[in-house]
């Protein structure tokens, strides 16, 4: 199953708390990218934060992997999991009358 997770940061966390688990925050992070759950992070642009295209058996396999974060682990973030599927509309594209 392909997910987008999203982190969420808490209200209250500030920067000086985030520090000393950033190291672990890679560490984690890469070791779910060689696992095959992370397929792919991104910073966000509209905010601090990532986006991780993850591949997980289900939401709450993905969850479990994602509350390993130090982050997470330490209150500072929580994530929103959202299951993607295939776009399955392409053939609304060739239906009769709009070709």
């Amino acid at each position: 199953m392909k997910l987008l997770c999203l982190d969420i940061p808490q209200p209250s966390a500030t920067l000086e708390q985030y520090q000393p688990h950033l190291h672990g925050e890679a560490r984690h992070g890469w070791q779910l990218y060689k696992s095959g759950i992370v397929r792919d992070i991104y910073f966000r642009q509209d905010r601090p934060g990532v986006a991780i295209l993850a591949e997980a058996e289900s939401v709450e396999a993905a969850r479990k992997a994602l509350a390993e974060f130090p982050l997470a682990k330490a209150g500072l973030i929580g994530w929103d999991v959202i299951p993607l599927g295939p776009f399955l509309n392409w053939e609304m594209l060739f239906a009769a009358g709009n070709a």
